[in-house]
This record gives structure tokens, sequence and C-alpha cells, in this order.
């Protein structure tokens, strides 16, 4: 496409903002885009220092208070399927991105009321790390600080999944040939517009906490989402406000009861299947693949069932209703990529590691100049800026070299990446247990040292995550696209939870007979590293079971040909997960 194609002037331009264009085009951009930019911003710099603020204020230990927020981060990835569900069949995009920026709001006001109001936290009357004689919170004061954590996760889990789809919305026009360039070029400043938030949410914000303290820390992000409330709701007459529909997922449930229901249904034969199945009307697959067949009864054409059953004799009985062969072939390839989707959740286990690590920086010297420091919070920064140079070398540099030299015009293969991914991750934590081994002997060791396993952490991401929704979009129908980052999101959820079990698991055992717990609020009295070997110990578990599902999974020739020659990739935006 040429770059004239996009300018003020142009034809295609000009048809998106002219005035006879009532709804929608470039005119909306800014309204969506600084919406989920400074959402963002506000919840993404909440995550850094909030270990600080949960072990300092409300005087928990560094075992709850990194479950805590592995859990929070998992409610409000769980949340974005929910989300997308309520937009795609209830609600529409426009009304839950509207909610979910309130809820937020409300949320960010209400975390800012614990900082400012001594009442609801507990007294500050214990030394640091000194926890057994420090006044625990109380339920009440306990239910306001996860009730404002819930609010931000469910406006989470409803701006995220739907503000890129809503754009889009606001730029399809029918019949517009340039429907695909004009969508990138929305695409590239969404993608651009979110790298640059999550950077400024680990430093700016991060550093405004430790210097000016919570209240101020806290109220700098509510004031952002309310300015990104308000921004939103400005440009409603505006936008293009596509009506919900039917949602895939409850073409999947069909799918499973009437394959359930005609359980007894005879199959067509063999060799003339044609017009047995119910088909789409535009639809281009003829019949179900043989690959977890029984789900095939759900698609049978009663007006076609005139042969008899096999068992007793007498003839197939009509159904009322059927599936087309699409939302059953779309529940199959669901069905197939999930044991891939399995093994990839301890990569996300080992990236959501930051409270550790923050941890760990606050004991050590943290100043790059004599008159400047990192803040403890902000080494994540690291992690996206690795992320950040690794995609665009990776677009950019790896992949045409591997094309002109190894003949691999799209550079490595999904799993190949996804498998790289799991084993940087392994050789993050080892990393990892090395420098913290290390730092336990050093007096006032640099900070610094903590900077090349956020870059292994970043590197993991970039290869794993990647790959991760490339594998999901290219294996996924057209109507399951929006469906290939809820999985991926769902497996960032999934990551948190099994964090969060393992970190309590470890806490439990390793502190019985009054030893101290290996994670320990203290990291001189506990062993991170040890926490750090068997995380290492058990994603190299995972790469063998990864291998396995590869193995289990496999591709039949003609859809490996179909990857090799059609597979995207996909930005950095699409993976962060800091």
């Amino acid at each position: 496409m040429d770059k004239e194609e996009l300018t003020e002037n142009s034809p295609k331009m000009t048809q998106l903002l002219s005035p006879t264009t009532h709804k929608g085009g470039f005119r909306t951009m800014p309204f969506i885009i600084l919406n989920e930019s400074f959402e963002k911003v506000a919840s993404y710099g909440l995550m850094p220092n909030m270990i600080f603020y949960l072990m300092k204020d409300y005087n928990l230990n560094a075992a709850a208070g990194t479950t805590i927020l592995l859990l929070w981060s998992a409610t409000s990835n769980a949340l974005a399927i929910v989300g997308a569900f309520l937009s795609d069949s209830y609600l529409g995009r426009f009304r839950v991105i509207a909610l979910g920026s309130f809820s937020s709001l409300l949320g960010m006001i209400m975390l800012c009321l614990t900082a400012m109001v001594p009442e609801t936290k507990p007294s500050p009357s214990c030394q640091p790390y000194n926890y057994g004689s420090c006044k625990s919170a109380t339920s009440s004061q306990l239910a306001l600080l996860f009730s404002s954590f819930l609010l931000i996760s469910i406006g989470a889990g409803c701006i995220r999944p739907c503000s890129i789809a809503f754009g889009a919305d606001q730029l399809i026009k029918k019949n517009n040939p340039n429907n695909e360039g004009i969508l990138q070029s929305f695409f590239n400043w969404f993608y651009a517009s979110t790298g640059v938030s999550t950077i400024l949410a680990l430093t700016v914000i991060v550093y405004i906490q430790d210097h000016l303290g919570w209240k101020v820390g806290f109220a700098i992000p509510a004031f952002l989402m309310l300015i990104a409330s308000l921004l939103f709701l400005v440009g409603s007459p505006l936008y293009v406000k596509v009506k919900a529909s039917k949602s895939l997922f409850t073409g999947f449930f069909q799918v499973l009861v009437l394959a359930f229901r005609n359980r007894n249904l005879p199959f067509p034969p063999n060799n003339n299947s044609n017009g047995f199945y119910h088909q789409a009307p535009d639809s281009e697959i003829v019949e179900p693949t043989k690959a977890l067949r029984f789900l095939n009864k759900a698609c049978i054409n009663r007006n076609r069932v005139t042969f008899v059953r096999a068992d007793d004799g007498s003839s197939s009985k009509p159904i009322s209703k059927l599936c087309t062969v699409e939302q059953v072939e779309s529940l199959k390839s669901l069905l197939r990529v999930i044991p891939i989707w399995s093994s990839c959740i301890l990569v996300q286990v080992i990236i959501n590691q930051s409270s550790f690590t923050a941890i760990q920086a606050s004991t050590m010297d943290t100043h790059i100049t004599s008159h400047f420091q990192i803040p403890a919070g902000s080494f994540a920064v690291f992690l996206v800026l690795t992320l950040t140079i690794w995609v665009v070398m990776y677009d950019r540099v790896i992949v045409p070299l591997m094309a002109k030299y190894m003949r691999r015009p799209h550079g490595l293969g999904q799993n190949q990446r996804m498998g790289i991914g799991i084993l940087v991750s392994v050789s993050a934590m080892v990393v990892s247990a090395g420098v913290e081994r290390v730092r336990r002997r050093v007096v006032n060791m640099s900070a610094m040292w903590l900077v090349p396993q956020q870059c292994l952490l970043g590197l993991a991401e970039a290869i794993n995550a990647v790959a991760q929704v490339e594998f999901y979009y290219s294996h996924f129908s057209k109507n399951m696209a929006s469906l290939a980052m809820g999985i991926f999101t769902l497996g960032m959820a999934a990551g948190n939870l099994v964090g969060s079990l393992i970190v309590k698991i470890v806490d439990e055992i390793t502190k019985r007979g009054g030893k101290e717990s290996w994670v320990s609020s203290n990291p001189n009295m506990g062993h991170y590293d040890y926490y750090y070997w068997l995380l290492a110990i058990l994603c190299s578990i995972d790469f063998l079971y990864f291998l396995f599902c590869c193995w289990v999974y496999g591709l039949s020739k003609e859809e490996e040909s179909k990857l090799e020659g059609g597979a995207e990739t996909c930005t950095i935006a699409e993976t962060s997960t800091v």
C-alpha cells in the first residue's frame, strides 16, 4: 500500500473523514487509543511497587503479598474472557468499555482511600521484617483493599479485550478495498501506544510512588483513569456501535449438547457423505474432519438421514436442531490446541516473578550514578525493553537472514520458537539463582546484576508468547480470530494461579519446624536461590511435556505448508504481561 493512500487528502482518507460519513473514521481514534493507554499506565503503574505497599502498610509477609498480587493479575486476565463474551453476546463493545472505565476509576479511588485514611490500614507499630509482632489488618480493612483490586480487574477485563476490536469497528467500511491497509495503520499506532504506556507505568509512576509517597502515587493513576473515562465518553456521538450478536462460545455449547443428544445417530456412508452434513450458506467446508469424530453428529443433516441404524435396524430419528460444519470444526480446533496451551503456562509463572525481584533490589545498591538510582519496582522495564528490541530484530534482521541463507521465509516454526522460549525461561531461573546466591554473600551489591535475568525473561516472553499467539491465529478459523488472544490471556491467568499455588506450597513446606521460609519477607534470611532452582527444574520438566504435546498434536503436510506460507508475526503489545 502506498503511503499516499493514508494522507489527509487521499481519496481513502477523505471517505473516512468526509462530512457525509456520520460515524466512525480516524477522528475517533484519539478517544479510543488514549482510553486504552491511560488505563494501562494507571493499572500497570500500580503493580510493581504494590508488594512493598502490602508488606509495609498491611503488615503482610512476602509470600502472602506475592500470592495476593498473582491472584489479582490472574483475575484481571481471566475476566478478559468474560468481557469479550459480554461485548459479543449482550452489551456491545461500547457499553462494556464504558462499564470497564467506570469500574477501574472506582477501584482506583478506593485504593487511594486506603492510602489517605489511616483507619483503613493496621497501625504501623512493628519493625521491618518482624512480622510476628505486627498488628494484622482487620477483615473490613482487607475487604476494602480487595474490593479495589476486584473493581480494577473488572475494568481491565472489560477494556483490554474490547478496545482494539472497537477501534477496528470505526475503520472498517463496506466495499472499501483499502480496509486492510487502514487497519494495519491503526494496529501499529495502537501497539505503539501500548508499549509506551507500559514503559511509562514502570518508570514514571513507580518513581513518583517511591519519592512522593503512596497518596500521590495512587492519586495520579486515579486521575489518569478519570481523564481516560471522560475522553472515551466525549467521543460517544462519533462512534460506530456494532450491536451484539450470537457468541462463539454459545456455538461451542450447542455443538457439545447436540453431539451428546445425537450420540446414537449413525454416521453417513464414508463413500457418499456429500450433503449429509449441514453447511453455512457461504462455507467452503463440505464435511467435518475425522479427528474427534464424535462431535460430527452435531452437524448431520436431518433431511439426508434416510439410512438405517446398524444396531437394531430401525430408521434414524430426525433431529430438530443442528450445527454447521464450521461450528464443529471450530470447537475441534480449540480442543486440539489445549495441550500445547497448557504446556506454556509455566513460562508465564516464571515471567511473573517481579515481586521477588523488587524485594531483592530493595536490599541492593540501585544507583546508576551518585545522584540517580532506579526504583526497586522499575527493574521490570528491562524485560519490556528486551521484548521490544527482540521483536524488532527478529522481524527485520533475523527472519531476512534466515530467508536468505536457510531458505526459511518466515524464520523458525511456531513450535520451535515456543520450545526455545521455554528453554530460555529455564536459563533465566538458573541465572536468577546464581545471582541471588552471590547477593547473599556480597555486601551492598549493585542491583544492575539483576538486569541479565530480566533480559532473559523478556527474551523468553518475546520468543514463546509471540509464537503462541501466532500459533492460535494460524490454527483457528477466521471466525475465531478474537478467541486467539482470549486463549493466550487465559493462559496468563492460569500462570498467575499456578504461580500463587507454588509460592503458597513452598512457603508452607519450607517453614515447618520453625525454619525460615525460602520465600521469606527478608531475602537475607530466606532462600530465593532455592526457590529459583525449583522453578528451573519444574520448567525443564515442562519442556519435556511440551515435546510430548507437539508429538501428540502433529501436523498434516497440508497444515505444515499452510503455516510455512501464511503465518503472520505478532507485535509486542499483544504479548506484554508486565
